[in-house]
């Protein structure tokens, strides 16, 4: 089902300050991972104003799940929830599935204000205006425009909102096992410059603890956990530089440098210059390419490991990997790639076809499900997790308009 394009844009500009309004009350409420109820409960109550709301209980079984990432360790889903929108359709094709998450980073060293929502020249700033909030934002605007013009889909849009995006998918990962729904395709919101994103890269996060012998730095013999911790960095520098190599030659990705980059993000280690430090934590983050999968990246490195590193390694090592992704593809003839691009293309803009070199919770859904999914959205990455964070609205009303024609399937001049 079709609707015109005038219509189309008239209710979503009506809608816009409501949309606006609504970004400016999520920012509002802080939902940093594993604290996002009170975020939750306020996006229930909004959506609720014309569309079915479901809150999906999460309970700590979920850390049961061979895929459940701990990247937070001790998280208690007691009382905690996903939601499930739905917009009714007028016919009885396979639904549309919208997925977008409430959690957000902590602010940023620098970010003055992060949870007073501001505004200035049609930007909204804020800590989750970029992601994903302003994604929230924008599935809001998309389901109240087509409420307001009769629900002119052929299936229903469903939305799932879900919490700990950032921290490894866990609340995707639940709504991906609950089941329930065969979906015609999946959209994941995720900032992207309403490019659509039909190839995006997996990830392993890492957590090495290296022990020693706590000493004097005069002594001799004694194990150094912090020059074991420089030995597994340099076997990791020298596995990325291999890996990126044979990853050459892989579609979209293949004009981006490094799209799979290794990350050294955090190193703790002893508590004085002049003692040999008992214990170090070193933690980081390894991207992949569909040529290979998180498991034989973590089988790989701990391989390597054990081969390249000193003798006094394998015993004073414990590798755990407490965030684990694969890569997601959605062929780029799928049938929602070509709804999506008709859609960008009837609002008078040139569709754009690209890969994500970050990853997201796009493979719970074509992983777990099988559902041809993509990654689309506004905003820019590039101001996601910065002290700068914000996005336009004139970016979530375009987005909103994208997605809406999507569901509908299609619009007329």
């Amino acid at each position: 089902m079709t609707v015109s394009l005038s219509d189309l844009t008239s209710a979503i500009d009506a809608n816009e300050p409501k949309a606006r309004d609504f970004l400016k009350s999520l920012i509002a409420v802080p939902s940093l991972s594993g604290q996002e109820v009170a975020a939750m409960e306020l996006a229930a109550r909004a959506f609720g104003e014309f569309a079915k709301v479901e809150k999906v209980p999460l309970d700590n079984s979920l850390k049961n799940d061979p895929l459940y990432c701990d990247v937070l360790e001790d998280l208690d889903y007691t009382d905690r929830f996903n939601l499930s929108v739905t917009l009714p359709g007028a016919g009885d094709a396979k639904p549309l599935l919208i997925n977008t998450h409430m959690d957000t980073v902590p602010p940023s060293q620098g970010q003055s204000n992060p949870f007073d929502p501001g505004e200035e020249d049609g930007k909204i700033f804020g800590r989750g205006a970029c992601d994903a909030k302003g994604q929230v934002a924008a599935l809001y605007l998309a389901m109240l425009a087509l409420k307001d013009l009769g629900s002119p889909c052929d299936g229903d849009l469903i939305g799932h909102v879900v919490v700990e995006e950032e921290v490894g998918g866990n609340g995707s990962l639940a709504m991906a096992r609950r089941g329930g729904v065969s979906p015609r395709a999946c959209i994941v919101l995720e900032p992207t410059d309403n490019a659509i994103f039909t190839s995006i890269r997996g990830a392993v996060w890492f957590r090495m603890d290296l022990s020693g012998q706590a000493g004097h730095s005069g002594g001799t013999g004694r194990v150094s956990a912090l020059k074991l911790a420089t030995r597994v960095m340099d076997i990791l520098e020298r596995y990325h530089t291999e890996l990126l190599a044979a990853s050459k030659g892989i579609d979209l990705f293949d004009k981006y440098e490094n799209p799979m980059p290794l990350t050294l993000g955090k190193l703790h280690a002893g508590n004085w210059p002049a003692t040999n430090p008992s214990h170090a934590r070193l933690e980081g983050v390894l991207g992949l390419l569909p040529n290979i999968t998180a498991q034989e990246v973590m089988a790989q490195i701990r391989r390597l490991l054990i081969e390249q590193g000193p003798p006094e390694l394998a015993d004073n090592l414990k590798a755990h990997f407490p965030y684990r992704h694969d890569s997601s593809v959605c062929p780029t003839d799928a049938a929602i790639v070509i709804d999506m691009k008709a859609a960008i293309s009837a609002m008078g803009q040139q569709p754009h076809i690209d890969a994500m070199c970050a990853s997201c919770d796009a493979c719970f859904y074509s992983g777990l499900l099988g559902v041809p999914t993509v990654v689309f959205g506004p905003g820019n990455l590039k101001f996601a997790h910065s002290s700068d964070e914000h996005i336009d609205m004139a970016d979530i009303s375009a987005a909103g308009k994208i997605i809406a024609a999507t569901s509908a399937q299609g619009v007329s001049k």
